[in-house]
C-alpha cells in the first residue's frame, strides 16, 4: 500500500511550516523586546510565549501532515448483508 497524503495533511504541512516561520519571527521580536524593554516585562514574556506555541504547533501540525493514515471509507461493495 503506498502512502498518498490527503488534502488536509498537505494542509497540515503547509501550517506546520508557517507556524515554524512565524515562531522564528516571534523570537526575532523577543530578541529585540528583552533588550529594549527588559525579560520582566509583559510584552516579552508574550512573546516568549508565542515562540513556544507556535513551535509546539509546527511540530504536531508536521506529524499530522506525514502520518500514514488509513483510508476508512465504507465502499458499498464491502458492506455485509443484515442477517
Amino acid at each position: 500500500m503506498s502512502y498518498k497524503p490527503r488534502f488536509l495533511q498537505k494542509v497540515a504541512l503547509v501550517v506546520g511550516q508557517l507556524s515554524f516561520v512565524t515562531a522564528l519571527v516571534s523570537a526575532i521580536f523577543l530578541y529585540f523586546k528583552v533588550n529594549e524593554l527588559g525579560a520582566d516585562h509583559p510584552v516579552s514574556a508574550s512573546f516568549l510565549a508565542s515562540v513556544f506555541f507556535f513551535t509546539f504547533v509546527g511540530i504536531l501540525l508536521s506529524i499530522v501532515g506525514r502520518a500514514d493514515i488509513p483510508d476508512l471509507k465504507i465502499r458499498p461493495s464491502e458492506k455485509k448483508p443484515r442477517t
